[in-house]
Parts: C-alpha cells; structure tokens; sequence
C-alpha cells in the first residue's frame, strides 16, 4: 500500500461539479490530513493495519514549541481518505505508466474501505472520496508537508 499525506487546512472532493466529500472538521481549526491512498496487487489486512497505525500516530503537526510532535488525533483534526490507484504506476520502462502493480478493482475497493474502518477504529474523524471516479480534488496544503508512506518497504 502506497499513500501519498498532505497536511492541509482544508480538502474537498467533488463529482460533476458536486462536493461529495470534505475534511472532518475537528477541534484543531481546520487542519487535518489529505491521503491519497494506493493499492498493491500483494497487499493484504496486515498493510492495511500497519498504515492505519501509522497514519493515526505520524507526528506531522506542530506543537506549542513549533516542532512537529503531534499526530492527527493530537491535534484534533480528521482524515480525507481518497483512493488512487495511478500512486502505483511504474514508469521506469517507456514514457507511460505500468500498472500491473496495482491491485484489481474489487480486491483494492475492499482494502481501501477496510483502511477507512482501522482509521476511524483508532478515533479519528474519517471521510473518503468515491472509488473509481473522476473526482477534482480541492486542498490547501500547509506547510507544504507532504510524506510518501509505502507499506512494501517494510515488509
């Protein structure tokens, strides 16, 4: 499983011109987490719960002291789930894109929503995208900060 987190103020997902999804608001004014979520062909529950702790726990946001020493649920902000199969193209052959490394529609849809429960299972405020549409994502990224997580190279 491959994601892409972006800190943002705000986020917003839209479908033909139609807000479908937005950032939980939290306590902490709007700040909260983008992630853009990808999944592998190999990936199974075991990537799912190793990302779900490690988004709940990454200490992106800042503290009083002005370090980044807080997680989501510190600071009181929510997640944006969206799904993304293109985090797996592979282009290191040719001008286009592989995609062979990314998971089946069915397999990555029933991943994606199982990421979206261990995250919300572990307090935070959880929306998502629509799987496999055409979606205009919308964010203030602050910062920037923006992490790639990849749950294959710890495995």
């Amino acid at each position: 499983m491959r994601v892409v987190v972006q800190r943002v103020r705000d986020a917003y997902v839209s479908v033909d011109g139609e807000v479908v999804a937005c950032l939980p608001s939290g306590s902490s004014g709007g700040l909260g987490l983008l992630v853009f979520v990808g999944v592998a062909r190999h990936d199974d529950e075991g990537a799912v719960i190793w990302m779900a702790e490690k988004l709940a726990g990454l200490r992106i946001f800042e503290d009083e002291g002005g370090k980044m020493n807080m997680s989501v649920a510190d600071a009181g902000g929510g997640m944006l789930l969206v799904s993304q199969f293109t985090l797996l193209g592979d282009c290191r052959r040719g001008k286009r894109p592989s995609f062979s490394g990314a998971a089946g529609p069915a397999e990555a849809r029933r991943l994606y929503e199982a990421l979206i429960r261990e995250v919300a299972a572990r307090g935070i405020p959880v929306a998502q995208g629509c799987f496999q549409a055409d979606m205009d994502v919308r964010f203030t990224n602050v910062g920037p900060v923006t992490i790639l997580l990849d749950s294959d190279k710890v495995f």
